[in-house]
């Protein structure tokens, strides 16, 4: 979560998703480019923000008599991060800036700023600092401000600038361009939010209905610490977890207070901040930047990845929230077949064992995401913008939509039946269920291999390992006689009961391949490549689409839990991030229901407690029940395509 810089100079940093390593790589300067050096004027800025504190600031600017035909002036392309903009010193140049090699070699002044309280800038850094529609007085500063009061320095300082400014941030830094364009300043003319951190508690990084994303949220504040005073990066040790295996390292671990004491000690408030904040409070909703995202007066393009295991809700609630309160803005979505960020440091052709014919992450940068900018920043003719520019898996084809989701999508419901049938058809029995016992000191893991972090391929592995286990229900439809097209968000809809008094309930929506289907070349798990090993079996392989869990306490509301009665039957409704998918002729769809994925997410105790400060007595085994009759039917809807 939150670990990816975009700027191309930290790119490769980024490929683990342990924070540990990724601290530790930050501290190491990148050798200089010899292109950069010699086409660019390094400048460096502390910026005054309206109650005096100052924000370091790296501007480059070209040398006009590198960039023949093109003399300027230039426009401004702006990146804010709480991850360095180092390397530090007007004489210190990285190997690469801007989002991508097209713009490096297309005449920007490229901006980076450390966001207030991070290394080099002043000030108090806040968690997603609460937007203040109202400013009253100039000690009342967000990132929206922040931003305001640099372009106004930037516009008036920095040489050679045509007065239009850019903005873009993945993750993170996403979170700050979503910021920027709120009351956006009248020179910022474009800005792409890419996978921005939008609502911490509603499905990005902190929490996922209502269970806490454990290994990431852990992994990550081990190593991302306040400071207290500005510095550049320090050298980091990485945290040791004592084995390869997170599933043994956090079972043993205990509670989640457990685990801060034993580890982190009370040094990180941070942390502290995410995990006993475990409702939907005023924290989180002071928070949620969705809700006030208006005023917006530059082009908008989002950009989100399908397999996204950190940020995968939050470029569709930017969206929304943009069309609604904006509905004259130039507002366009993009989602590929992309990991966190994997559109900016990777070829975009594959994910795990899943190829996907092409190297999207390319189209994207030199189709897509530069013309956009050199449209909005230099005048150069793009053409429309479509309201939607989507990868569809499956078939492997870009898509353009006048509106997200299609407007030609319809609602059907895939419904549970007997023996673990799975279909368009509502149950006809007069009664029905499907039982488990989960027991939260047996959890179900999230991936059937050891891993010491969270694979990002995670999120098309392979998930015959858990329908093997006894704690997971599985239904499946007979093998399609014809293409199934999904596009937009993914709602299940349970009848549960349980003899807990709380329980998570986690649905995937899986695509399960043919019997015959070829073998794959690539035989890899997890961080590791598998050398000299034997092909990875495709045929049957049942790989994850959409899996997401729900913490049945707060299926009447986020902010006041309840406990469930024991053997009283509830519904479970919620909604799954949006998916645009086709399976195939001769494929299966496939839904798993279990009550714990672990430990991508906290275990629940199964019983009605504070879960952060839960005794290892609290921790009961439930048995779980899911109906499925003509008056009690279980499913998940989703929106289908027509056929063609």
């Amino acid at each position: 979560m939150r670990k990816l810089d975009p700027k191309p100079l930290f790119a490769e940093l980024f490929l683990v998703l342990m924070s540990a390593l990724v601290v530790a790589q930050q501290a190491q300067p990148a050798p200089p480019d010899d292109f950069v050096r010699s086409h660019y004027t390094k400048y460096e800025f502390r910026i005054p923000m309206r109650d005096g504190k100052r924000l370091f600031t790296a501007v480059y600017v070209p040398k006009s008599a590198t960039f023949p035909g093109d003399p300027g002036p230039y426009p401004m392309l702006m990146d804010r991060t709480p991850y360095s903009v180092g390397p530090y010193g007007e004489d210190q140049f990285p190997r690469m800036i801007g989002p991508s090699d097209e713009f490096q070699k297309a005449g920007y002044i490229f901006v980076y700023q450390d966001v207030r309280g991070r290394y080099m800038s002043e000030g108090a850094f806040v968690e997603m600092h609460p937007h203040i529609d109202e400013k009253k007085s100039p000690q009342d500063v967000d990132d929206a401000s922040d931003t305001h009061d640099t372009i106004d320095f930037l516009l008036k300082n920095v040489p050679n600038n045509n007065g239009k400014v850019g903005i873009w941030g993945i993750s993170y830094p996403g979170f700050y361009t979503s910021a920027s364009i709120i009351d956006s300043h009248p020179a910022l003319v474009a800005a792409s939010p890419q996978a921005p951190m939008t609502d911490l508690f509603l499905g990005d990084d902190a929490y996922h209905g209502g269970a806490f994303m454990l290994s990431a949220n852990f992994g990550f504040y081990v190593q991302f610490r306040p400071q207290a005073e500005p510095k550049p990066p320090q050298p980091g040790v990485a945290f040791d977890f004592g084995t390869p295996d997170s599933y043994k390292f956090y079972l043993q671990a205990g509670s989640l207070a457990d685990m801060e004491h034993k580890y982190l000690k009370g040094s990180n408030w941070l942390y502290q901040d995410q995990m006993n904040h475990n409702t939907y409070d005023s924290y989180w909703q002071a928070r949620d930047l969705s809700r006030h995202m208006k005023n917006v007066k530059c082009a908008v393009l989002v950009v989100g990845g399908w397999f996204d295991a950190e940020d995968l809700s939050g470029p569709y609630r930017t969206f929304y929230a943009i069309n609604k309160f904006n509905p004259d803005t130039p507002a366009t979505l993009v989602e590929g077949p992309w990991v966190h960020g994997g559109w900016a440091r990777t070829d975009g052709n594959k994910l795990g064992d899943v190829k996907f014919d092409a190297k999207t992450s390319e189209y994207f940068r030199a189709e897509i995401q530069f013309p956009f900018f050199e449209h909005y920043l230099k005048g150069k003719s793009a053409g429309a913008q479509p309201k939607a520019v989507v990868f569809e898996t499956g078939t492997n084809v870009w898509r353009h939509f006048d509106a997200w989701p299609p407007r030609e999508a319809t609602p059907k419901t895939l419904y549970f039946h007997a023996g673990g049938k799975l279909s368009f058809d509502p149950p006809a029995e007069a009664k029905g269920m499907d039982d488990y016992v989960s027991d939260p000191n047996h959890p179900v893991p999230f991936v059937g291999y050891t891993t010491d972090t969270v694979p990002q391929r995670y999120m098309v592995d392979d998930q015959r390992f858990a329908s093997y286990r006894p704690d997971v229900l599985v239904y499946q439809t007979d093998p399609l006689e014809e293409d199934v097209t999904i596009a937009g968000p993914i709602s299940p809809k349970l009848k549960v009961a349980s003899s807990g008094t709380d329980s998570d309930f986690v649905v995937k929506l899986i695509d399960v391949y043919p019997e015959n289907y070829p073998d794959a070349e690539d035989a890899s798990r997890g961080n590791k490549r598998v050398l000299d090993a034997p092909p990875i079996r495709m045929g049957g392989d049942q790989q994850l689409l959409r899996g997401e869990p729900f913490r049945a306490k707060f299926r009447n509301n986020w902010e006041k839990p309840e406990p469930l009665i024991p053997g009283k039957q509830v519904e479970l409704n919620f909604t799954m991030p949006d998916l645009f998918h086709t399976f195939r002729r001769g494929h299966r769809i496939m839904v798993q229901v279990q009550s714990s994925w672990f430990p991508l997410t906290d275990r629940n105790p199964q019983t009605f407690t504070d879960i952060p400060n839960a005794k290892p007595e609290d921790f009961q085994k439930a048995t779980e029940q899911v109906f499925r009759s003509r008056d009690a039917a279980s499913g998940v809807e989703v929106l289908v395509m027509p056929r063609n």
